[in-house]
C-alpha cells in the first residue's frame, strides 16, 4: 500500500509540475507579447509587371533632317533660329532648316523689293528685307520667327538680298 501511495504522490507531483511548467511558459509568452508590439499584417506587394523592350519603329519616330552643309545660321528673337542654304542674291530656290525639317522655298516676285521665298505646300514663307528676316506660316497666319539676322547683319551689314545686290551693282 505504501508503494501505491508513493506512486500516487509521484504522479500528482509530476502532473502539478507539468501544469506549472505549462503555465509558466504561457505566462512568459504573454509577458513577451505584452512588451513587444504586435506585428501588423503587411499586404504582399504585387509582382512588378515585366517591361517589354521594343525595338524603335522608325516610321513612328519624328523625322529629323540634318542641317544642310554650308548653311548660314540666322538668329532670331526669343532664342529662335533657322539655317539657310543658298545664295539669296541669285538662287531661285533656297533651303531653310526649321523645326528639324528642311524646306525648299522657291523665290516669289515682289513689288516692294523684299526677297520672298514661299512654299505653298508646306506653308512656310520667308521674307527678307535689308534689316531683318521674318519666317511666317501660311497655315495659321502666324509669324514663326522675327528679327532674324545673320552674324554679319548683327554687326551692321545689310541683308544678303537680291535687291541689295542690284543697288550695289546697277550695271548688271
Amino acid at each position: 500500500m505504501k508503494k501505491l501511495l508513493i506512486a500516487a504522490v509521484v504522479g500528482a507531483l509530476s502532473s502539478a509540475m507539468l501544469i506549472a511548467a505549462t503555465d509558466a511558459s504561457a505566462q512568459t509568452a504573454s509577458a513577451t507579447a505584452a512588451t513587444t508590439p504586435a506585428k501588423k499584417a503587411v499586404p504582399k506587394r504585387p509582382a512588378p509587371k515585366r517591361l517589354i523592350k521594343r525595338k524603335p519603329n522608325p516610321a513612328k519616330e519624328a523625322k529629323v533632317d540634318p542641317v544642310p552643309d554650308g548653311a548660314i545660321k540666322w538668329s532670331c528673337n526669343e532664342g529662335l533660329s533657322f539655317d539657310l542654304k543658298g545664295d539669296m542674291k541669285r538662287d531661285q530656290i533656297v533651303t531653310v532648316h526649321w523645326a528639324n525639317k528642311n524646306y525648299n522655298l522657291p523665290r516669289e516676285t515682289t513689288t516692294t523689293g523684299a526677297d520672298r521665298f514661299h512654299d505653298a505646300a508646306s506653308g512656310l514663307d520667308l521674307v527678307v528685307i535689308p534689316t531683318k528676316a521674318m519666317l511666317f506660316s501660311d497655315n495659321d497666319g502666324s509669324r514663326l520667327a522675327d528679327e532674324c539676322k545673320t552674324p554679319e547683319m548683327a554687326q551692321g551689314a545689310p541683308a544678303p538680298t537680291q535687291s541689295n545686290e542690284l543697288i550695289k551693282n546697277p550695271q548688271n
